[in-house]
């Protein structure tokens, strides 16, 4: 094999001297702690004297210059900056600051025209408070024989963008409201259709409800709780997963080590889990793979034309940060076996701290077999138990929750998949009505269809930064003088040289896959080493391409997207797609058509779930599944899994 680029030897330095060295200073994408927060928070607070108007969105570290984290050396002083969007609620202006730890100083402060930050937590609550509070809200419900306006839930969806004159310009909710026949009823179970508060979230008054007409309450409650079944099953025994002696990984800080793997976690109110350098030891040396992986955008558009449900198109990510959403994990419940949690610091919206405690989820799980061969004629069996790491958070979303698994193997694989469930969105449906855009699940209740799309945005660094990306697809061979059988089919690569060639969707017809290689680092067969692609389920949006949402989230149009490393390209869906009109994003900077061969790559992956509801989605909605993965192909010279050792003494009839 050829040696490694010296970027990559940089990235080796950078991971395995801070593990040996536990004095060693903080590592330049350490997240930042509780104190760091608050010294930024207070910081910008002096130099720019902010009113008490100003809100938080976001605050997060301002991650160093690639190449100065690969090489990063134990000594080193590192300079710690922070990144902080700010929003006004006076005038409704949003700013950008860079605050230097190092120096204690503001050293960069930008207003942003035209833009809506993220909806933040706090305004949730509020927006809740002022919608209960207005007359003409409670004169609507009123109508629907609903008296106490206590028991209405109220989830501030975003608005969107439509064009709307009257709306440009103003940081708007559109309230989508439910309601409970008591405290700890499943509100989701009683939708007040036809209803919506329309909330200017920065003097948190209502500046308008919409009423669509009087739709009759569902009959039925959908409680689930444990306290409302009546008899759980009673033949379960129980599974105990323990690891007496320890588990396989090592963590210092949020370095991670196990088997031959190294990466690092990292976590922001945006996109949650991040992990960055992941690298694969081989013959005595950290091979890197990834730089960079989180999940860039996500969008869910709903299928219901009506006027009370056409603008149901929530950009979880961009619009609300799935980090800031994550949940507290559970031992037993959300995780099982031997656990390590990292917590995860971040800002309310008026720049205090806050800590979402185990926001993140490490263990190892058993999975099955890693492989097998029985060689008959000796009856000799050889079989090895596969192992794999499992980093995780879950994030609830109003009524939906996900969670995102990061899964590494023994074998060189990598594994994305997200876990769906919660609370179908729900709609009333008139009595005796048959939804054509969506489905019943209870007596007139109502679940539209809906979609669910997912970006993840990989920053690729196959053993070393200068990487190709090739589309792999398998062809029958023509019948004739080369196949005169009519049996042979071949894997054909083709390179995906420019941003508008790399705009590609699956094909499980074509056996499709895409390989990211390196050129420049050849395996003992004289090939280019590579990770490939490997999409699992997906689809396409059937919005109209002239839909708000496409225009919004063009990311959805193509499963894979590559572009050259810009350091500001964090996003599929752009910086600020709250009520933003689009066309940002990948679908802008992808325009440039620049060339991918050969460089500093970022692969983008869209995946999508498709959701025709069933009445077994309710009342609360079993996991469904949906994920790709990354393998090697000619990364290894062979099976890099041969060296996994036998299952323990208990099990010698194994072999």
């Amino acid at each position: 094999m050829t040696t490694t680029t010296t970027r990559s030897e940089g990235w080796a330095n950078a991971q395995s001297q801070t593990f040996r060295n536990l004095a060693s200073p903080q590592h330049p994408l350490e997240p930042l702690t509780a104190e760091e927060i608050k010294a930024a928070v207070s910081i910008l607070r002096r130099e720019k004297q902010l009113a008490p108007t100003v809100r938080f969105p976001t605050v997060t570290l301002k991650e160093p210059d690639k190449q100065a984290v690969l090489n990063f050396e134990e000594g080193v002083k590192i300079d710690r900056e922070v990144f902080i969007i700010l929003l006004d609620n006076a005038d409704g202006a949003t700013y950008e600051a860079i605050v230097s730890l190092t120096s204690e100083s503001v050293t960069s402060w930008k207003h942003i025209p035209g833009v809506q930050p993220s909806i933040m937590l706090d305004e949730f609550e509020e927006c809740e408070a002022a919608v209960k509070a207005s007359p003409e809200f409670k004169e609507a419900i009123k109508k629907r024989g609903i008296e106490d306006p206590d028991l209405v839930m109220v989830d501030p969806w975003s608005a969107g963008y439509y064009g709307i004159e009257d709306e440009k310009g103003q940081r708007l909710s559109r309230a989508l409201c439910w309601v409970r026949d008591n405290p700890t009823d499943n509100g989701y179970a009683r939708p007040i259709e036809g209803v919506i508060p329309v909330v200017d979230l920065n003097k948190m008054e209502v500046i308008r409800v919409e009423d669509h007409g009087v739709v009759p309450l569902p009959p039925e409650s959908g409680n689930y709780a444990r306290e409302f079944i009546e008899e759980f099953r009673q033949d379960l025994k129980p599974i105990e997963i323990t690891q007496p002696q320890g588990t396989s990984f090592e963590v210092q800080g949020h370095f991670v080590r196990w088997q031959k793997w190294q990466f690092r976690i990292g976590f922001t109110p945006r996109e949650g889990l991040i992990l960055y350098t992941i690298g694969y030891e081989d013959k005595g040396r950290v091979r890197p793979i990834i730089y960079r992986a989180s999940l860039s955008d996500m969008v869910v558009p709903y299928g219901d034309p009506r006027p009370h449900h056409y603008r149901k198109n929530a950009f979880d990510v961009g619009e609300y940060g799935v980090g800031t959403l994550a949940n507290s994990l559970k031992l037993g419940c959300d995780c099982l076996g031997e656990i390590r949690y990292f917590d995860a610091f971040m800002t309310n919206s008026r720049g205090d701290v806050f800590t979402i405690e185990n926001a993140v989820c490490m263990h190892e799980e058993d999975f099955g077999i890693l492989w097998k061969h029985v060689d008959w004629r000796t009856e000799q069996a050889e079989v090895r138990r596969s192992r794999r790491l499992v980093v995780s958070f879950i994030a609830t979303v109003g009524n939906y929750e996900y969670g995102f698994f990061w899964y590494f193997y023994q074998d060189g694989t990598i594994q994305y998949q997200v876990k769906l469930t919660g609370i179908v969105n729900t709609a009333a449906a008139a009595p005796g009505e048959d939804p054509k855009y969506g489905t019943l699940v209870a007596p007139q209740l109502n679940a539209p269809i809906h979609q669910h799309f997912f970006n993840v945005r990989l920053d690729m660094c196959v053993d070393g930064a200068d990487n190709s990306v090739y589309e792999v697809n398998t062809e029958a061979e023509p019948l004739g003088e080369n196949n005169p059988h009519g049996n042979a089919f071949f894997a054909k690569a083709t390179p995906l040289t420019t941003e508008l060639k790399a705009q590609r969707i699956i094909n499980p017809f074509s056996g499709r896959y895409w390989k990211i290689v390196n050129p420049s680092s050849l395996n003992s067969l004289g090939q280019p080493v590579g990770y490939k692609l490997m999409p699992g389920d997906n689809i396409l949006p059937f919005a109209h391409p002239e839909s708000s949402v496409i225009k919004r989230a063009g990311f959805m149009n193509k499963h894979l997207w590559v572009t050259p490393y810009q350091p500001d390209e964090l996003y599929g869906a752009g910086d600020y797609p709250n009520q933003h009109p689009g066309n940002e994003g990948l679908t802008k900077w992808t325009q440039s058509d620049r060339s991918v061969d050969n460089t500093d790559v970022v692969v983008w992956y869209t995946f999508g779930q498709h959701h025709v509801t069933r009445p077994e989605d309710w009342p609360v909605m079993p996991v469904a599944y949906i994920d790709f993965k990354l393998k090697p192909i000619g990364f290894f010279d062979a099976n890099p899994a041969l060296d996994v050792p036998p299952s323990a003494n208990g099990h010698k009839k194994c072999h």
